[in-house]
């Protein structure tokens, strides 16, 4: 009886293992089946990113309602009022609350660097260099400093919390099924898309947003899945929310031809008002690294900085954000606009500065708003026909201020498309949006995001993959034979060792292999004098020892430095300290190659279906 229960055991535990493993081994065979489909098929991107931008859609939505119950705690604002309206707000907190967030943020750095954190990767620089690569760790660190930033009240906008956490999100998707390099950075476009379109209730301007400022190109393959994640952050965030728009406007417009001159100069004037308010924040950066204080109490000295700003002038606090609707509908007189645009610049320049986390995104609007009627006033003085035009006047300078500042002038344009559904509005926009956006790009060349790049010597322009270039380094693309000859060979015995037509350079080196210098064959054998080339050495008629590669650079550096010495072929050296020569490279091969790899490069990514590029051409 027991021999047979215990056969009958074993019998059953056999047929659940097999079952087991047929079910894992079917389970496992599902997974690589949706992992390779996920890879190759362009339709499930598509619902992916859609999916996954719902659920940004529903994050950001939550995130904002928990800042906005952040500013009613921290400032006591009463009335349903927003913290940039300035109103039913407790100013003896204003005396104390920025400070104290400031000083919170520090010592939260302090904390993260004693753990070893890491440089935080934002959606622009991780599309550009890292493929798309984000890490979800130092994203929502990022989001969490943007937070305290926000409800600290100092002058910075979540928006750059927003977009790092989408992109982050769709990026991790697209690491755990492990994308192609092209469809992981249109993830990451399509994740910061999706927060800014539910953020501003806009999912045009934010899918314009994820194609100009984080992809870096309009490209068919990715019209879909940005424009799909998009519209279903802004649908999902208008289910749990029901957010009002930007501004709302009741005027219908209608302009003569000459007022479009007049958006002209208010695009020329506000391109030096977008370079102004971008150099700004680089002073104070430079004013607080001067002041013998320690790093982590920078924000803090920033946030009593703002409050002595804002005590007198509460407007400054907050991103602006919910401060545009009460400029339309109040239309303040012109002493009170100028003083609230310089006191918001300042403002806004101190809380970057001094190291407060967030972005400029809706601090540009503001600032844009207040610019525009400030212009709108000073020419209704001059010219009183134009009291008609204020309106948008003040429309044209938000969207003109804006997009110099951030880099994304269709998306500035489409704001205001879905803010006003007016299409002369957004035409005249439109006029002040590229005359400002041009003039930056052709005088100052950098949007704030590259700006900020510029700041901490990241040499990037725009969100276009340039990642690969580290790939394509000197120490890889190097010839390995260079013709190497002793400091103390003599003239003679270098003609014997190198005949005419043999080598065009070599190159000197002294003890223990140190570079001294490259020798000019043909000018070395056209040297016949006795009396010039007895007694003489390798090291006499070395020269240029300041001009070579180095291993670890890129071919793109190579050229530009070929091009600028005007040389042909330079010495490829291990590093600026040991100066040993590990190779040469000529500038020919250097730009077959470069050339060769950045066309295989536009063929495989975009499949040659690429609109049009908005980044900077390869220098």
């Amino acid at each position: 009886m027991r021999l047979a229960l215990n056969s009958i055991l074993r019998e059953t535990a056999k047929r659940l293992t097999e079952r087991v493993r047929a079910t894992s081994w079917g389970d496992a065979r599902r997974w690589f089946r949706m992992q390779g489909r996920l890879r190759s098929h362009e339709p499930t991107q598509i619902v992916v990113c859609a999916a996954m931008g719902a659920a940004i859609g529903a994050l950001i939505a939550g995130l904002h309602r928990l800042v906005d119950w952040g500013h009613v705690l921290a400032f006591n604002i009463t009335g349903g009022h927003s913290l940039s309206a300035g109103m039913g707000i407790d100013m003896e907190r204003v005396l104390y609350v920025p400070v104290v967030g400031g000083l919170l943020l520090g010592l939260s750095a302090v904390v993260m660097r004693y753990f070893g954190a890491r440089e935080i990767v934002d959606p622009i620089e991780a599309n550009a260099l890292h493929g798309g690569r984000m890490s979800m760790r130092e994203s929502l660190r990022l989001v969490v400093d943007t937070f305290i930033s926000n409800v600290s009240g100092v002058a910075v906008g979540m928006e750059a919390g927003y977009s790092q956490l989408g992109a982050s999100v769709l990026s991790k998707v697209g690491q755990y099924f492990k994308l192609r390099r092209t469809d992981q950075r249109v993830f990451v476009a399509a994740g910061a898309a999706a927060a800014i379109a539910a953020a501003f209730n806009a999912p045009v301007a934010g899918a314009f947003y994820g194609f100009e400022l984080i992809l870096g190109s309009y490209a068919v393959t990715a019209l879909a899945p940005i424009a799909a994640a998009a519209m279903a952050g802004t649908l999902m965030n208008r289910a749990l929310t029901h957010p009002d728009s930007l501004f709302v406007v009741q005027e219908i417009f209608d302009f003569s031809n000459w007022v479009y001159v007049l958006f002209v100069l208010l695009g020329i004037f506000a391109a030096g008002f977008s370079i102004l308010a971008m150099q700004s924040v680089t002073w104070v950066e430079r004013g607080m690294r001067r002041l013998p204080l320690p790093q982590f109490l920078r924000p803090a000295i920033g946030g009593i900085l703002v409050t002595l700003l804002a005590y007198p002038i509460p407007q400054v606090l907050g991103s602006g954000h919910g401060a545009i609707q009460l400029v339309f509908d109040r239309d303040p007189a012109l002493t009170t606009l100028v003083v609230l645009l310089v006191a918001k610049l300042i403002a806004s320049a101190l809380s970057l500065g001094s190291g407060f986390r967030g972005g400029m995104f809706s601090s540009s609007l503001f600032l844009g708003c207040l610019f525009g009627a400030t212009f709108a006033d000073i020419a209704s003085f001059v010219a009183p026909s134009l009291a008609p035009q204020h309106a948008a006047l003040m429309m044209v300078g938000m969207g003109s201020v804006a997009a110099a500042v951030i880099g994304a002038p269709l998306t500035m344009v489409f704001l205001v498309l879905e803010g006003t559904g007016n299409f002369p509005m957004t035409v005249g926009v439109m006029v002040g949006v590229i005359v400002s956006s041009t003039i930056v790009r052709l005088v100052f060349g950098y949007s704030f995001s590259t700006w900020r790049f510029h700041q901490r010597g990241i040499g990037i322009r725009g969100a276009h993959d340039i990642g690969w270039l580290a790939d394509l380094s000197v120490g890889r693309l190097m010839r390995a034979d260079p013709k190497i000859v002793q400091e103390g060979m003599t003239v003679r015995e270098i003609q014997a060792k190198y005949p005419v037509g043999s080598a065009k350079r070599v190159f000197v080196v002294g003890k223990e292999g140190v570079f001294l210098g490259q020798l000019d064959m043909a000018s070395l054998h056209e040297l016949k004098d006795e009396a010039v080339l007895d007694g003489k050495y390798a090291r006499d008629f070395a020269a240029n020892d300041d001009l070579y590669l180095l291993a670890y650079e890129n071919v793109r550096t190579a050229i530009t430095r070929f091009e600028e010495k005007e040389v042909e072929a330079l010495p490829v050296l291990d590093s600026t300290v040991d100066r040993i020569v590990v190779g040469y490279m000529t500038e020919h091969y250097a730009l077959r190659r470069y050339n060769q790899e950045l066309e295989r490069r536009r063929s495989a990514d975009l499949g040659e279906r690429d609109l049009f590029s908005i980044s900077e051409p390869p220098r």
